[in-house]
């Protein structure tokens, strides 16, 4: 099975957003990113447009419909009825939802599908109506797993930043590895696909994908991006895509 990746452009925002310039271009980079072979463009869509703006949303769309219809859009965010509204109108492929507060710099937990569950089950189905995949971002826990397939949701996107956080000690990743695989087995022994994401980069990928064949997708922004200023955006994508196992 082929790992995936997604790009994820809201560092590119942020970078734009801190001038009045239309430049770097967010669906610029996504075309770069798209044609050197990346399978997505992902983002996340906060209250305040901190980073990826609502108007991104329609440019976005139309750079995947008019020049990649094999590609796939994939939003993120905490289910509030304005952020339904901006899926309802941009018409993802994949949904991603996410239990962050607004105030939250990047998204630093999953959900707990036991207490959570009630809430979720009713935007997963009103999700999965209007065509969209569903994907819910959940913490390296089996116990959880059980839950989460009652939802509804087509996969989980297992949050990774621990593992990330432990890029200087090889004994702490091992185990922040078998975490995430133990978590994936349940996943997929309740049906459930699994995707990956948070603070991966070229080095950490391979033992992810190697401990995780079934892993389907990872979607990847913050690492991506810092190595793009290294080697330039499409390099980048390539390199990434190794990284997943991908013939390149």
């Amino acid at each position: 099975m082929t790992v995936e990746l997604s790009v994820n452009l809201n560092a590119i925002a942020m970078l734009r957003n801190r001038r009045d310039l239309p430049w770097p271009s967010v669906t610029g980079i996504g075309r770069i990113a798209l044609q050197a072979g990346a399978h997505g463009l992902t983002v996340h869509p906060r209250p305040d447009q901190r980073h990826i703006r609502f108007s991104d949303l329609p440019a976005i769309r139309a750079l995947i419909d008019e020049e990649f219809p094999q590609a796939e859009f994939n939003i993120e965010g905490y289910p509030t009825p304005e952020f339904l509204a901006l899926v309802a109108a941009a018409r993802p492929e994949q949904v991603t939802l996410v239990p962050d507060d607004p105030a939250q710099p990047t998204s630093d937990h999953g959900w707990d599908f036991v207490a959570d569950g009630a809430m979720l089950r009713p935007v997963v189905d009103e999700l999965k109506s209007g065509g969209a995949r569903v994907s819910l971002f959940a913490d390296a826990d089996p116990v959880q797993m059980s839950a989460a397939a009652d939802t509804g949701c087509d996969r989980i996107e297992l949050y990774t930043g621990p593992y990330g956080g432990t890029h200087s000690d090889p004994d702490a990743a091992k185990a922040e590895i078998e975490r995430l695989g133990a978590t994936a087995d349940a996943a997929i022994g309740f049906g459930l696909g699994v995707n990956a994401g948070h603070d991966l980069t070229v080095e950490n990928l391979p033992p992810l994908v190697a401990r995780i064949p079934a892993l389907a997708e990872v979607s990847i922004g913050h690492g991506l991006t810092a190595d793009s200023l290294e080697h330039g955006m499409a390099e980048t994508v390539r390199r990434f895509r190794r990284a997943c196992g991908q013939a390149v």
